[in-house]
Formats: structure tokens, C-alpha cells, sequence
């Protein structure tokens, strides 16, 4: 690790996960917490990339009203009085 301050995380994770971690860092000869940095740089640099709107998809925030008719954003007589002082 090039950076001469790091911070020291503890997670946990599955048997099986832990298992192929391993094999991964006895194939390529790197520790294990090489590996799991190498994920993170990966995962982080895909999510800078993605849009609000992607990130909120992917999380599940989307289309999540629930009892609402499908054509709640495109049907026109939905929006009356919308917008409008009550």
C-alpha cells in the first residue's frame, strides 16, 4: 500500500465468501486484504460514474409507491391541480 496513513476496517463476511477470498489471493500471490481493496477501488470508481437516478434504481428507491396507478407520471389527469394553491 503506497499511502503511509491507512484506516483499519473489521468486516464480516459468509464461510464461502471467505473461502473464495482466499483461493483468489493464493492464486494471484497478493494478501487478502489486497484483494478486498482492489473490490472496493472497483466498486467505488463504477458508482462515481452512475447517475442519481441509477444509484437511487439500484437501491430500490425507485417505483416504490405502493396502491399507485402505473401511469402515475404520464397520464395527464393525474396532474390536475397539481401545482396549484389549495
Amino acid at each position: 500500500m503506497s499511502d503511509m496513513s491507512s484506516q483499519r476496517i473489521t468486516i464480516r463476511i459468509p464461510l464461502s465468501l471467505g473461502k473464495r477470498l482466499k483461493r483468489q489471493a493464493d492464486v494471484k500471490g497478493l494478501p487478502e486484504s489486497e484483494i478486498v481493496r482492489e473490490a472496493i477501488e472497483s466498486y467505488l470508481r463504477q458508482a462515481a460514474g452512475q447517475s442519481a437516478y441509477e444509484l437511487a434504481r439500484q437501491a430500490g428507491l425507485i417505483g416504490r409507491l405502493k396502491d399507485a396507478p402505473r401511469d402515475l407520471s404520464t397520464n395527464p389527469r393525474h396532474f390536475k391541480g397539481f401545482g396549484e394553491k389549495q
